[in-house]
């Protein structure tokens, strides 16, 4: 049975430090996007993780995403009010959140893509224009699922959709990082797309000794490789962090 959530005044503070530079680029989501603070030597990378290896200053990145994170646990632990203490003026705020948000066999996490999850949006965005920041949206990256015949599935049900919606109602930049990502694992296919995932073969880690079949977490390669993707979208739509990339 899940446990109750800590009070958020009772969690402990967040390791990451605020940002040393403003503007600075907050980046909102769950294990897909979030650093690893783990040893070098486990595998496992979230892609905003990579994306500060792209900026010419990478103090200005501060990572607030975090495993296992939905739009409703992030509210309900705290951590969008420990963020909105860090915005500063002219700060910008990327949002991506749907792999847990989807899990409806956990009430702490579960927020239905057309109530709940469109509402934790619409909150992300409005708070943050009202400290003068900036906010973006970002769809849920892929998982790596494909059928039998090589068709790549599809797993992430309405929350994409859901996100694009948000992002047109609210008159804010969105980067279809779902729809990106997906072209990209069915142009490797379903051999090749392994490598950008966990598929760690046993006995080849030692934090891993049985190896691992993970369709959803990126080690570094992958994890690089949709920072670029996101990077790509930043340039196309001539977003203002698209001058801080090297």
């Amino acid at each position: 049975m899940s446990q109750p959530l800590p009070s958020p005044d009772t969690l402990p503070p967040w390791p990451m430090p605020p940002a040393s530079v403003h503007p600075a680029l907050h980046l909102v989501g769950d294990s897909t996007m979030a650093d690893k603070r783990t040893p070098l030597s486990y595998p496992e990378r979230g892609w905003g993780q990579l994306f500060r290896t792209l900026l010419r200053e990478p103090a200005r990145l501060v990572n607030h995403a975090a495993n296992g994170r939905s739009t409703k646990r992030f509210v309900d632990e705290g951590r969008w009010a420990h963020l909105l203490t860090q915005l500063a003026p002219g700060d910008f705020v990327l949002v991506q959140f749907g792999h847990n948000d989807q899990k409806d066999d956990d009430p702490l996490r579960y927020a239905p893509a057309a109530t709940v999850f469109k509402d934790h949006l619409r909150r992300f965005v409005r708070d943050a224009r009202e400290r003068g920041a900036t906010p973006w949206l970002a769809t849920p990256v892929t998982r790596r699922s494909f059928e039998a015949g090589g068709r790549l599935v599809e797993t992430l049900g309405d929350y994409p959709e859901a996100m694009r919606e948000v992002a047109r109602e609210q008159d804010v930049a969105l980067l279809d990082l779902h729809e990106r990502t997906r072209a990209w694992v069915r142009s490797l296919g379903p051999e090749a797309s392994k490598a950008m995932f966990m598929w760690i073969a046993p006995g080849t880690n030692s934090h891993l000794p049985q190896g691992r079949q993970d369709n959803t977490h990126f080690v570094e390669a992958g994890a690089l490789a949709v920072a670029k993707l996101a990077a790509a979208l930043m340039r196309e739509q001539r977003l203002p962090v698209a001058d801080w990339l090297t």
